[in-house]
């Protein structure tokens, strides 16, 4: 089955624009960290996403969890509140999990960069 990324982000920006949200909103509403809002928005990098950033964004922006994983794979997205089946516990709380690490991971890379950038201005001038 195709994913179609482009589509995702072209739904994502319509609906941020219609809002008036700037991404760091989509992002810190969303609970997504802002540079996976990026990559998705953006559609720089195409990696397989948890189903808890698709739910959490989708719903983030009003529509059902399952909107963004329909759109990526050319469903037609359904309806607020409309019941989509059994979701697996165990293979959405992974998906938590994996979401999570990204994230931290991310925020060590940050805080990598701003600890380098520290010690450069730290450092003795010659």
């Amino acid at each position: 089955m195709s994913e179609d990324w482009a589509a995702v982000a072209k739904a994502i920006n319509e609906r941020v624009n219609a809002l008036g949200w700037r991404q760091r909103e989509l992002a810190d509403r969303s609970r997504v960290s802002q540079a996976i809002v990026r990559e998705i928005q953006h559609h720089t990098v195409e990696r397989r996403r948890s189903a808890r950033t698709l739910e959490s964004l989708s719903s983030t922006l009003g529509w059902h969890p399952q909107h963004l994983d329909a759109v990526l794979h050319g469903r037609t997205p359904p309806e607020q509140g409309e019941d989509t089946g059994h979701v697996d516990p165990l293979a959405s709380r992974l998906d938590a999990v994996e979401g999570r690490l990204a994230e931290i991971t991310e925020r060590l890379d940050d805080l990598k960069t701003d600890l380098r950038a520290v010690a450069e201005n730290v450092r003795p001038k010659r």
